[in-house]
């Protein structure tokens, strides 16, 4: 009986070795994130899910003249930045699609971030608050700029749309 022991390595098991001088899929998470079980680049499937559950949400107080608006307008700014226990600074259809929205600097969102990275949403609802023209006018702007929206997160390699641009954000799928 034989009784050296094979050694089991990737070369030997015919699996090229990884390069290890490429960042790994999550390097550019936090420890943080990472310990959260984040997967990197969100599905598109579910950040649309997760903007319809938030614009119903919006939508809903909308109908109310004028103050409907302003809120609906003030949740799709803030959402991602509230330090509500059940939100975990992200909006409601983030939280049940398991996404999460991340600055690229690892600090904590919070409401400035969460206003400059949904600022293209909050368009649509406040100019609903211009009465009869705004409401016919106002959910056109706000499909527009959804399908633009839609588009960049495709085309981009990380999924970030123009808000996640402008705010250096982009949004993760989470465990959690």
């Amino acid at each position: 009986m034989d009784t050296t022991h094979e050694q089991h390595t990737p070369e030997a098991s015919g699996i090229p070795p990884q390069s290890s001088t490429g960042p790994s899929p999550s390097s550019d998470l936090s420890p943080t994130l990472q310990s959260t079980g984040a997967k990197g680049k969100a599905d598109l499937g579910k950040r649309i899910i997760a903007a319809v559950i938030d614009g119903v949400l919006a939508g809903v107080v909308t109908v109310i003249p004028v103050v409907g608006a302003l809120v609906g307008a003030a949740y799709l700014l803030v959402r991602d930045g509230l330090e509500f226990d059940f939100m975990k600074q992200r909006s409601i259809g983030k939280q049940v699609m398991k996404l999460r929205p991340v600055r690229l600097d690892g600090g904590p969102m919070d409401i400035v971030t969460s206003v400059k990275r949904n600022l293209p949403f909050a368009i649509g609802p406040v100019i609903m608050i211009i009465p009869i023209l705004g409401w016919i006018i106002g959910p056109v702007i706000a499909m527009i700029i959804g399908v633009i929206e839609v588009v960049l997160v495709l085309t981009d390699a990380e999924g970030r749309r123009l808000g996640d641009k402008f705010a250096d954000t982009k949004v993760i799928e989470v465990n959690e």
